[in-house]
């Protein structure tokens, strides 16, 4: 049979068919090599105990925390407390390079309308979903529904901003059995014992701790490829002057991105973080090949 790891606790892993999951070991090989949440398997549910045989090919993989396949990371900000772009910079990076579709979601929003409309001016080329929430109204929760359904999820963000109201709006009849539904950004913070994905009305959410580093030099990226990542930058990009401008050092003759920053059509706040990566990653790169 085929199946869906949807849980592991220790050396068991709970399989989802249909409506219907087994609880399985990993066979052989499988034991040393890992079976990941979020892996798609086959399994012979007629052994006892029940056993993983094979694992699908994953589109990405992560080991902290260890699930795979993930399909979308929703970026949650607020207002309180005051947003941190640089997370927000990373996260969507991060996406990009592990093949990850980043969206995201301003919550609170009756708090302050300003932040909507920053996010939505400095990130609507970046993004292709950018929802506004309002996690205790309900306002907005069928949008971000609509843009997670059929897509293996996670929630990142800062403390504070909302992430398990918005989970837990979502996962109403989970509610009572979730905590924090979130990928903590915060080291030393990890209190999920395990991870799970939780489903509702077509929409898969993981209960996972994990991604505690957001630093840049994890990226399997080097410097030079920085800027492809950065959508809203590669419209433009094309208008530099030279092919293999990185838009870190050149003149602003020379480079469209800075000339587009210059002028407004980009913000200067997130080219200067772009700035602060490029140079991390370009250190890194300077440690490793000399």
């Amino acid at each position: 049979m085929q199946g869906l790891v949807v849980k592991k606790v220790a050396d068991n892993f709970w399989v989802k068919a249909g409506d219907d999951a087994f609880v399985c070991v990993a066979r052989g090989a499988l034991k040393a090599n890992g079976v990941f949440v979020g892996d798609r398997v086959e399994f012979d549910p007629n052994n006892n105990p029940a056993t993983i045989e094979k694992v699908e090919k994953r589109k990405n993989i992560f080991v902290r925390p260890p699930l795979c396949n993930l399909d979308a990371l929703v970026i949650t900000i607020a207002q309180v407390p005051q947003p941190d772009y640089m997370i927000v910079d990373k996260l969507i990076l991060f996406s990009l390079c592990y093949g990850v579709e980043p969206i995201i979601v301003v919550n609170k929003k009756d708090i302050d309308a300003g932040i909507c409309a920053y996010v939505k001016q400095t990130y609507g080329k970046a993004v292709k979903n950018i929802i506004f929430t309002n996690a205790h109204t309900g306002e907005g929760v069928e949008d971000l529904k609509s843009a997670i359904r059929g897509k293996l999820c996670a929630f990142a963000g800062q403390s504070a901003v909302g992430k398990s109201a918005l989970v837990n709006s979502i996962l109403k009849k989970h509610a009572s059995l979730v905590g924090e539904l979130s990928i903590k950004i915060e080291r030393g913070k990890n209190t999920t014992r395990h991870c799970e994905i939780f489903f509702e009305d077509g929409c898969l959410i993981t209960d996972t701790a994990g991604f505690s580093s957001l630093d840049e030099k994890l990226l399997p990226i080097a410097y030079y490829e920085l800027p492809y990542y950065y959508p809203d930058y590669v419209a433009i990009m094309q208008d530099c002057k030279y092919k293999s401008c990185v838009h870190y050092n050149e003149s602003l003759t020379d480079c469209a991105i800075k000339r587009a920053v210059e002028e407004g059509m980009l913000d200067k706040d997130r080219y200067l973080r772009y700035k602060e990566i490029y140079k991390t990653l370009n250190n890194k790169w300077v440690k490793t090949h000399g």
